[in-house]
């Protein structure tokens, strides 16, 4: 077959496979090659592919109008979807601003509370706190909150140099102590960053409740998000919560910060939420907050496809297709099942250091010793050798380096949300057979 040329570029050179079509975790290319979706692309197709329910709504609404301007028009769709949205969030969470990707949903958080504080006589407030390992888009707004030195060392001179904590990598952790004895130090250096700062000059700190691609679904410890959120309360500063990747049942409930009961000031949203349909993200926020920056002349921030009509129809439409088909229970279920069978593997091919995460997001760390948990070689790129592996036997799964971006190995399996147990023990077995090729591979080097 005749390779067609490419003239579009994303990352790094070299040609893949031309998709072909798909339907539930599974993907066909163009040669008739089939995959499953062990990473439901970037943890993104919670509800799977080719559900035709999404096709209908699509196809309705595009019988009305795919666009409207907000600055013109109201629509119904985005009515009805944040409506749905403040539904099923947090009470205090009441007011929606749409927009269509993960980035902009977390700058959008940023400018809003940046905003708040400017019309509320508190100007100084600028500064935003985050942790390291961290990744939270790609904008320059939120690569200033990103620890994750391949995507953001190139850009260091254009973006604020924001302070950072230490995640609650208790597997490495920051301060070489072991929880609970810890004293949460991870949570705690807040408040000393606060301080440091001056109180004054601090707007805001962000986390995502269940770390993502940086740190591989790191699961904090019981009691971090408790001092993290009387601190933030303490020296009157938001909690921001990035929950593009963590939303719409992928940990097991709804929304991460459920596993908690964290009352957060401004929620970000995304992936999951279209499910892979349309592109469309939002923030959720108190309206307290919102009310301050629409009665001092509205909020100065926006972007030309907010509440389009087309994403907001599908938007509700994944919704409730999560809600009446009980996904997050599915996704409990199936994450249960799918973590013990990653932890019986790890004990046949000792490789693995740790296997954590909640639901359907959860991270692999590979090390080459894992009693010292020494990680392997840089130059050996252990997690994106056993990702080629996987994906030439017909398994998707998402790789990143543990050690802010620099070493150490993990990849994520985080299938959709629609997954059964046989298909969840068909990637165990894809995923052992392509684990002991890569230890035999690497033996070869």
């Amino acid at each position: 077959m005749k390779t067609e040329p490419n003239y579009n570029f994303y990352i790094a050179k070299g040609r893949l496979p031309v998709v072909d079509h798909a339907e539930g975790i599974r993907i066909w290319d163009t040669g008739g090659k089939e995959y499953i979706d062990a990473c439901s692309g970037a943890v993104i197709s919670n509800i799977g592919y080719g559900q035709v329910n999404i096709n209908e709504v699509i196809q309705e609404q595009a019988q009305k109008t795919f666009f409207a301007y907000r600055l013109h028009f109201e629509n119904k769709p985005a009515l009805d979807y944040s409506k749905a949205l403040v539904a099923n969030s947090v009470q205090h969470l009441d007011r929606v601003f749409f927009v269509s990707g993960g980035s902009e949903a977390v700058e959008s958080a940023m400018k809003l509370c940046r905003q708040y504080f400017y019309d509320n006589n508190q100007g100084s407030r600028h500064i935003f706190i985050s942790r390291v390992p961290s990744y939270h888009g790609c904008t320059l707004g939120t690569l200033a909150l990103t620890a994750y030195a391949p995507l953001e060392a190139p850009y260091r001179p254009l973006i604020k140099n924001y302070p950072k904590i230490p995640a609650p990598y208790c597997y490495r952790c920051a301060y070489n102590l072991s929880y609970p004895d810890c004293d949460l130090e991870c949570a705690r250096e807040l408040e000393r960053t606060i301080l440091s700062q001056g109180p004054e000059n601090v707007a805001g700190f962000i986390a995502e409740p269940i770390g993502g691609a940086s740190t591989g679904a790191l699961v904090p410890p019981e009691g971090y998000f408790d001092i993290i959120q009387a601190t933030c309360r303490q020296y009157g500063i938001m909690l921001i919560l990035d929950e593009v990747m963590t939303g719409f049942g992928r940990t097991g409930s709804l929304f991460g910060y459920e596993h908690w009961n964290i009352e957060a000031d401004i929620v970000a949203l995304s992936k999951g939420m279209a499910s892979g349909y349309f592109p469309l993200g939002a923030i959720l926020a108190r309206q307290s907050i919102v009310d301050t920056v629409l009665d001092s002349g509205g909020f100065k921030h926006g972007h030309t496809y907010a509440g389009n009509p087309m994403a907001c129809a599908v938007g509700l439409k994944v919704l409730n297709y999560i809600l009446g088909q009980d996904l997050c229970t599915n996704a409990h279920r199936m994450g249960t099942r799918l973590k013990e069978g990653l932890e019986a593997i790890a004990r046949r091919i000792p490789v693995i250091g740790q296997v954590r995460g909640k639901g359907l997001l959860l991270g692999v760390e590979l090390v080459r010793d894992p009693d010292t948990k020494e990680p392997y070689p840089v130059d050996v790129n252990a997690g994106q050798l056993l990702t080629d592996i996987a994906f030439e036997n017909g398994l998707i799964i998402y790789p990143r380096r543990s050690i802010n971006g620099m070493s150490g190995d993990h990849v994520l399996v985080a299938p959709p949300l629609i997954i059964s147990e046989s298909e969840v023990d068909e990637i165990l077995v894809m995923f052992e057979k392509a684990l002991e090729q890569t230890v035999k591979r690497i033996e070869e080097l």
